[in-house]
């Protein structure tokens, strides 16, 4: 019997009742939990168990082209610098302010300037930037070679009339009056010079009654003459990188980690438009740049989007009329298409060649056109930034339409570390297939304190077109064991040309480097081959024949070579074509096909020699 009163047993009852409800619904509401778990693993497990296992198929890696490395010809460079006379010395002017034009020169040309069948020599140079000439010291100028015709050179800069310092690029070489002289356009920044050829190893600038000067405040780079509307008078392209200038340089204020300020891409610095000169006779041009639709504007921004340092003139459908290949650095490249009213299309998106296989922009710099293959297909090669390989576009069945096969062609790979601003074709073993040469070097010289592998001096890279034991390969790095080591040599890499400088028909190098000596590299190959060079005179397209191409056939191999000086970076290669004929003792046809379009038949062309062909009338 509890002594406790009527109504407080009640309320314990009633509260004892609560407490079990509640415990009640707690029981419930974890059993109703660990049975949705349940379910839920049973679920998943019995999903799992009937899901249908994955198929994983197998890729297969793309086929390389079979490379007949052990079929490497052996022939040889070797550095005859000091040996021929040369003693140029290139100066950017650098004084710590990591100003980028200081990384960006070294053009170089092979030329005649007074006829004698050698090739001599230009260097153009930079100088020393304004309140910073060092005691002791002349602002430097462009140097002038001529070869004694046995690859021996003298300086006869003094007294040439050449004596202009300027920051200088590039060069262009050129007879723009026909008057059988070539002339020669500098690029620099702040302003373009153009000389006349005088005669008699003498030069006159003509700039200002030319009207080819440009604006101080251009950077121009590359440059080429043309005869864009085929009227027998050679036109000028030039292509301008960046609008620059001190103060911009040092708001961009490019920077590598751990280094401090430095010399970098230009991503961030504006675009700048190129320009078009009209040859209208008399020594004087006319600007068209606005008219002929080489101008792109970024549609974003309305701005200039050219950051222009190659140009490859190349007639790429076959029409007759000269169309232009423009390398870009980190934007897209431009393909002008003539329409032959005197205005170009901007066709570069739609050919393949604007960006790389993904669809992004590179970091172009030189560039060239051959027709590498018997099969008639061009080839553009475009040199571009480490970690990007050289480009190797090639026209298919439509010519104004082609893709990257770099990878394919065995450039790709073998490129890709190297920073290429320097690229050319040519037949340095006389076999009748073209080889492609780079020269390379990295823009900063601090760069081998960041951990990526690169450094600032770089070797060359020569690739042989394995065609003429492979018709289906593409080409092979060349070793050192097969061509020596001087080619090879360490350079910070920038313009690059070729000539035959000793009269003995394969084509030897130059290689410029920035802020030091050039490499002068004589093609020792012994191999035996056959040769054939032509020099073209026009009559009535411009008298260069600049434009024109010579199709030969022999031993049943078909060849073309274009007369074009202006070839890779800021440089310029020498006008006669050459062509290699292997152990061919005989040639079954050349025809000229000359910049207007007509045709000429070559009868008996004399072997091992070079061929003057004049352009009938």
């Amino acid at each position: 019997m509890s002594n406790e009163p009527p109504d407080r047993k009640d309320e314990l009852a009633s509260n004892d009742d609560a407490i079990v409800g509640r415990a009640f619904r707690r029981s419930l509401v974890v059993l109703l939990l660990v049975g949705a778990v349940v379910a839920g693993i049973s679920f998943l497990l019995e999903r799992k168990q009937s899901a249908p296992q994955p198929q994983v198929s197998e890729l297969e890696a793309p086929t390389s082209r079979q490379l007949p490395f052990d079929r490497i010809p052996v022939a040889r460079f070797t550095d005859i610098t000091r040996e021929a006379g040369i003693g140029f010395v290139h100066n950017n002017g650098a004084y710590g302010d990591k100003l980028l034009p200081e990384t960006m020169g070294g053009g170089v040309a092979f030329f005649d300037f007074d006829n004698d069948g050698a090739a001599d020599l230009l260097f153009i140079n930079s100088t020393y930037w304004p309140g910073h000439v060092p005691a002791g010291k002349k602002n430097t100028t462009a140097a002038l070679y001529h070869n004694d015709g046995k690859g021996h050179f003298i300086d006869v800069t003094a007294g040439s009339g050449l004596e202009v310092s300027c920051y200088g690029m590039g060069v262009a070489v050129g007879d723009y009056d026909n008057d059988g002289l070539e002339d020669l356009f500098i690029t620099a920044v702040g302003g373009n010079h153009l000389f006349h050829n005088e005669g008699n190893g003498k030069f006159r600038e003509v700039t200002a009654p030319a009207g080819v000067g440009g604006s101080t405040n251009d950077w121009s780079t590359c440059a080429a003459w043309i005869d864009y509307d085929n009227d027998g008078r050679l036109d000028l392209f030039v292509g301008n990188y960046v609008a620059w200038s001190k103060e911009i340089d040092f708001q961009v204020d490019n920077r590598l980690v751990g280094i401090g300020r430095a010399y970098g891409r230009p991503m961030n610095f504006p675009g700048s438009f190129p320009q078009l000169y009209h040859n209208d006779g008399n020594g004087r041009f006319s600007d068209s740049s606005a008219t002929s639709g080489i101008q792109i504007k970024n549609k974003a921004t309305g701005l200039p989007m050219a950051k222009t340092l190659g140009v490859a003139p190349v007639d790429l459908d076959g029409d007759g009329w000269m169309d232009l290949v423009v390398a870009n650095d980190t934007v897209q490249n431009f393909v002008f298409h003539n329409e032959r009213n005197g205005t170009f299309k901007e066709i570069g998106p739609t050919s393949g060649i604007a960006f790389d296989s993904y669809g992004g922009a590179r970091g172009a710099m030189g560039i060239d056109a051959g027709r590498f293959q018997e099969d008639n297909s061009l080839g553009i090669s475009i040199g571009n930034f480490a970690n990007e390989m050289t480009a190797f576009y090639v026209s298919q069945n439509d010519p104004l339409i082609f893709t990257d096969e770099a990878i394919a062609q065995g450039i790709g790979p073998a490129s890709r570390q190297s920073l290429t601003f320097g690229v050319f074709f040519f037949d340095y073993d006389l076999d009748g297939w073209l080889d492609l040469l780079t020269a390379n070097g990295h823009i900063e010289e601090d760069i081998e304190k960041v951990p990526q592998r690169q450094r600032y001096r770089q070797p060359a890279q020569l690739f042989w077109n394995a065609r003429g034991v492979n018709k289906t390969a593409g080409f092979a790095a060349v070793p050192p064991e097969n061509c020596g080591n001087d080619i090879f040599k360490p350079v910070v890499g920038r313009g690059s040309a070729f000539a035959d400088i000793d009269g003995d028909g394969d084509l030897d190098v130059v290689l410029t480097q920035i802020n030091g000596p050039p490499l002068l590299l004589r093609n020792d190959q012994e191999l035996h081959h056959h040769w054939l060079r032509f020099k073209l005179v026009g009559t009535r397209c411009n008298r260069d024949a600049i434009g024109a191409w010579v199709r030969l056939r022999a031993n049943g191999q078909m060849q073309w070579r274009q007369a074009m000086p202006t070839r890779g970076y800021l440089s310029q290669s020498e006008l006669p074509v050459t062509f290699g004929l292997g152990k061919a003792e005989r040639v079954d046809e050349v025809i000229v096909v000359w910049p207007d379009g007509t045709r000429q038949k070559i009868e008996s062309a004399q072997l091992d020699a070079v061929n003057v062909v004049r352009q009938s009338r």
